[in-house]
């Protein structure tokens, strides 16, 4: 048509390759996933195992022993981080590329050009060896423990009550929380008795199994509110005055105790302050939550298996990388062979078998690669914290943590910012001073009068010292820490003190005050 022409635009564009889009994912899974993820595809992909297990060893294979594990072939990543990498970097395979690499954006990975019948591909480069004869070997033994609700049940059964009376605990004990609280109406459990159980139970007849649940050890449990499982605590305890006083404080004060108006409660009751403190010590160590210490063989096993382990050695900080979620990965021997065997074939139908494993061994293949580089990165990553952060690793003080963020790091090792987030997400560290997340060691920084650049979390330290250290019957306010800290060389405004306090799980001066 008059008028129109044709016209060519040539464009750079950035795509990730498939080997990039799988490092990217397992970047940012903590260990604990990462296991689940390699147990999913070892059991999806049949050329894949795992070389840690016995159990998947190729009885067929008479060859030496599989997998190469020296030096050369599969790098220790337990070593000292320094600045300059030397003998601490990690030797790229040949078929790995640096995919984080800036210089690397338009990295291409064709599964076709691996993987065929005469593959002459070393075989050690086909496994991730990610253990080490050093690994420390920890077995985890958890203790058979009774729950709450066990705890309860047992304690109904061995009492008087009657046959209904302890139908309707066991409904009372099935609706009380994990903190101990009973979150649903009495109205309630008398309609789901009705319809569900066709039992006929009063509001009154079901409170009155209530009082006898409440008895029950722990103390507190079943109470509606807060206020209701103090109560329950104070009336299983001996009557002397100060729990009487401590008694009348939650029936009649309880609002002006939880406002701290400790005024109005010396008035409203006719008592002293020398009475007041001692009730309010009792009150003090009251249980608010029953249900989470409801035995004291009970606990939360709530573990944590860091990803990176530092140590200190000749007064250095050394790195090693935790293997435990990451296990021996590597491609069977038998499925190269029968893919070579069915390759060699001169009928089709045959040499269709042939694809079937090639598939599934270039699979293979870009699992494991992404695994190392997956490795690599970490280790990268936190060779470049600890640099950064060298005095803490040596000393354990979190007032020596320097003012760094995700910048710094991805300079340092020449990686894009979105790389090292994936990194520090959800990662842990086990140092001599305890077990940290890798996010605790990044800060912004404000520089003082005197020209010096500190960490936030440094000036959060001297904030929570200075109120742990400050007169309780006259708690020091947000402007008063203003002042104090303005004293040190810090020039923060008060609205970043009230954050930083809000931030540090401390109440405001009126809510710390003490008689």
């Amino acid at each position: 048509m008059p008028g129109q022409k044709n016209t060519q635009i040539l464009t750079t564009t950035q795509k990730l390759s498939p080997q990039q889009i799988m490092v990217m994912k397992l970047l940012q899974l903590p260990g604990i996933l990462l296991e689940d993820k390699i147990k999913e595809e070892i059991e999806t992909n049949p050329t894949l195992e795992n070389g840690d297990d016995p159990n998947t060893l190729d009885p067929e294979d008479d060859s030496e022993e599989i997998g190469d594990n020296s030096p050369d072939d599969n790098p220790d990543y337990s070593s000292e981080p320094d600045g300059e990498g030397g003998d601490n970097e990690i030797e790229n395979d040949e078929n790995i590329d640096d995919y984080n690499s800036k210089d690397n954006s338009s990295l291409d990975y064709n599964i076709d050009d691996e993987g065929s019948g005469d593959d002459d591909t070393p075989y050690y480069k086909l496994s991730a060896n990610n253990s080490s004869p050093d690994d420390e070997q920890v077995e985890i033994q958890h203790a058979d423990v009774e729950s709450l609700s066990e705890r309860l049940l047992n304690q109904i059964m061995m009492s008087s009550l009657t046959k209904k009376q302890k139908f309707i605990a066991t409904q009372i004990i099935g609706n009380i929380d994990e903190s101990g609280y009973l979150k649903i109406t009495l109205q309630q459990i008398s309609n789901y008795l009705a319809f569900d159980y066709y039992v006929d139970a009063s509001t009154q007849e079901i409170e009155e199994v209530l009082h006898e649940v409440q008895k029950l050890d722990p103390p507190g449990i079943a109470a509606r509110d807060l206020k209701e499982c103090l109560l329950i605590q104070l009336n299983q305890m001996d009557t002397t005055e100060d729990v009487i006083i401590a008694r009348q404080i939650i029936e009649k004060c309880f609002d002006e105790l939880s406002k701290k108006h400790f005024d109005k409660i010396l008035t409203k009751l006719k008592i002293n302050e020398e009475q007041f403190k001692r009730a309010e010590q009792i009150i003090i160590h009251l249980n608010p939550k029953p249900g989470d210490s409801s035995s004291p063989t009970e606990m939360n096993f709530n573990y944590v298996f860091p990803d990176f382990i530092v140590y200190i050695e000749d007064n250095e900080p050394k790195l090693t990388l935790s293997s435990r979620n990451v296990p021996d990965l590597r491609i069977k021997k038998s499925a190269q062979k029968e893919m070579a065997m069915y390759a060699s074939s001169d009928k089709p139908y045959i040499k269709e078998s042939a694809n079937f494993y090639k598939k599934y061994i270039d699979s293979a293949k870009l699992f494991i690669e992404a695994i190392n580089q997956r490795q690599k990165t970490l280790y990268n990553t936190m060779s470049s914290i600890i640099r950064h952060q060298k005095e803490f690793f040596m000393t354990g003080d979190e007032k020596k943590i320097k003012p760094m963020i995700l910048e710094d790091v991805a300079k340092d090792i020449k990686m894009d910012i979105s790389t090292v987030s994936r990194v520090v997400n959800s990662k842990y560290v086990r140092t001599p001073y305890g077990t940290y997340l890798l996010k605790d060691f990044f800060s912004e920084s404000m520089t003082t009068d005197s020209g010096e650049e500190v960490s936030n979390k440094k000036i959060k330290s001297d904030l929570k010292e200075i109120i742990e250290n400050e007169d309780k019957t006259n708690p020091l306010t947000d402007d008063d820490l203003v002042r104090t800290l303005n004293e040190k060389g810090y020039n923060i405004a008060r609205r970043t003190i009230a954050k930083y306090r809000v931030q540090l799980g401390i109440p405001s001066a009126r809510m710390r005050k003490r008689i």
